[in-house]
């Protein structure tokens, strides 16, 4: 599957919490899903607890996110030396 096609499962619906990026239409955040790999959890773990879930869900969060740090840059601070 295609990341276009995958970045369809993702959908914003203001009436669910606050218009964060969610799975599917459910109540389930991007950032959730990202949070709880970030702990350890694999994919099995998130299949097992929500069992709605798809493979192609938790990747199409990897992708959403990738795609907001794609272009990001980061300028580095210059600290001048104190008096």
């Amino acid at each position: 599957m295609r990341d276009d096609e995958l970045l369809q499962r993702i959908t914003v619906n203001p009436e669910i919490f606050g218009g964060k990026p969610i799975v599917r239409g459910r109540r389930l955040a991007v950032e959730h899903i990202l949070r709880m790999l970030v702990a350890g959890d694999d994919f099995e773990t998130l299949l097992e607890g929500y069992p709605w879930l798809e493979r192609e869900d938790i990747l199409a969060c990897l992708v959403y996110a990738h795609r907001l740090v794609q272009h990001e840059r980061v300028e580095p601070v210059s600290l001048a030396p104190a008096a």
